[in-house]
């Protein structure tokens, strides 16, 4: 023994009582054989508070300040919290919230209702910062929130955000003016339907470059002439001028409309035909370093939805469960009801058997789920479904076009084949119809 303690040159000192080895803390046996500690009882059925009288206040509601609340003043006992928490515990159940969300909703929800009373509304700037500042799971309590009835979203939309930083530095006779376009085309007008948010992006950042320049020397759209635009149009080559040009035809036919110029500057000035190039097919090593890349059951079916089934990705993360029909080897994409072939079929049913086994108790239908999904309802987003093959050649993209190009190098450039499989657009079944004949031709050239 001696010997042994002359050996010891260090030693690690513990509180008693706190040192912790594996396997030396008692294990609680739960019902059913399970280990770990006793789940804890659901809470008491509550519903929402009644008031029989209240205070009426004698002003509007004082906007609160939740950071500078004290976690020992949360008000537990409040009976607008235990309505709270059972509402929340039934949308745990039917979702599949994990332990760590259900508390921190729990904690979140202690927070921005101590002190409310009937009447009260919650609101999206009071609360934001202060729950993601503690990590409380701000989207899941709001979801509870709004199932009471109390919350109010007066957040800023990024659209708005998004406009007031494309009209910086024009002219404020132009600037005014290119609002007013740019949200009749997000919202539509008396004469004009609604455009798409992405639609109004672009036509907006086309027109810009050309505001900007026309802002330095004059103040509103009405002085702008058709040798301006002309003398604009001819620095413009290939797709830029047909895409600029289009966009501001747009804005200046708004304005004639409506009453903001004498004249339309852009009439008569041909946008001319948009010539498109050959599409060309991917090469086996581009498609190989692609198919290297999806390492995952999620990935190696959205890849065979893009490359067999030539799938856009919106429509990928749309798909539901309802979708697919394992016993007649069935999938329907975007209304296109489609066969299940070997591949896709056996990649279909490895996703399902990890989909099961990672979140058993999820509520969300949409076939292709993730961490952030699992938990709620609606789909996973565009960039989850196309990231893992961002810097490859071989594109999600590039391979729905790939394999559109290959049905018709393979049963010919019929555009009505192309039209009826694929569901698609009578002049883009006629580009891939003209790029295919294009390739046949060269290719019988080649081999003469």
């Amino acid at each position: 023994m001696r010997a042994r303690l002359n050996a010891v040159r260090h030693h690690q000192l513990f509180f008693m009582g706190l040192h912790y080895r594996r396997g030396s803390a008692p294990v609680v046996a739960r019902r059913g054989g399970g280990r770990g500690a006793v789940r804890k009882p659901p809470p008491a059925p509550a519903w929402r508070p009644n008031a029989d009288w209240r205070q009426l206040p004698l002003f509007g509601q004082v906007p609160r300040d939740y950071s500078r609340l004290d976690p020992a003043d949360f008000a537990l006992a409040s009976p607008w919290l235990a309505w709270a928490k059972y509402l929340a515990y039934q949308l745990a159940e039917a979702r599949g919230w994990g332990r760590g969300i259900r508390f921190a909703v729990n904690r979140g929800l202690a927070l921005v209702l101590t002190g409310y009373v009937e009447g009260d509304v919650i609101r999206h700037t009071e609360t934001f910062a202060p729950l993601r500042a503690l990590d409380l799971r701000f989207g899941h309590v709001v979801t509870v929130l709004e199932e009471m009835g109390i919350f109010e979203d007066d957040s800023e939309p990024s659209f708005e955000g998004w406009l007031a930083e494309r009209l910086e530095g024009l002219a404020p006779g132009i600037r005014s003016e290119a609002e007013r376009w740019t949200r009749v085309l997000h919202d539509g007008g008396p004469r004009s339907v609604p455009r798409r948010e992405g639609t109004v992006w672009l036509y907006l950042n086309r027109v810009r470059p050309a505001l900007l320049e026309w802002s330095n020397h004059y103040d509103h759209l009405r002085e702008v002439t058709r040798d301006d635009v002309v003398t604009y149009v001819k620095t413009l080559h290939g797709h830029q001028r047909h895409d600029q040009l289009v966009a501001l035809r747009s804005l200046f036919t708004w304005a004639k409309r409506n009453g903001l110029i004498f004249r339309n500057p852009t009439s008569r000035i041909k946008v001319g035909q948009y010539e498109y190039a050959v599409l060309q097919p991917l090469v086996p090593a581009q498609v190989d370093r692609s198919v290297a890349a999806a390492t995952t059951p999620a990935t190696r079916l959205i890849l065979a939805l893009a490359a067999v089934h030539a799938a856009r990705v919106a429509q990928i993360a749309t798909l539901m469960l309802d979708d697919v029909d394992l016993g007649n080897r069935r999938l329907a994409i975007a209304g296109r009801v489609r066969p299940l072939d070997d591949l896709t079929l056996k990649l279909l049913l490895d996703w399902l058997e990890h989909r099961r086994r990672r979140w058993p108790n999820t509520a969300n239908l949409h076939l292709l789920i993730n961490n952030q999904t699992a938990t709620k309802t609606n789909r996973a987003s565009n960039h989850w479904i196309s990231a893992p093959l961002r810097g490859q050649d071989a594109t999600l993209e590039r391979l729905r076009v790939d394999r559109q190009l290959e049905e018709a190098l393979t049963h010919g450039p019929d555009p009505l084949h192309l039209a009826e499989v694929f569901g698609l657009d009578e002049k883009t079944a006629m580009r891939y119809a003209d790029s295919a004949r294009a390739l046949l031709e060269q290719s019988a050239e080649q081999q003469l």
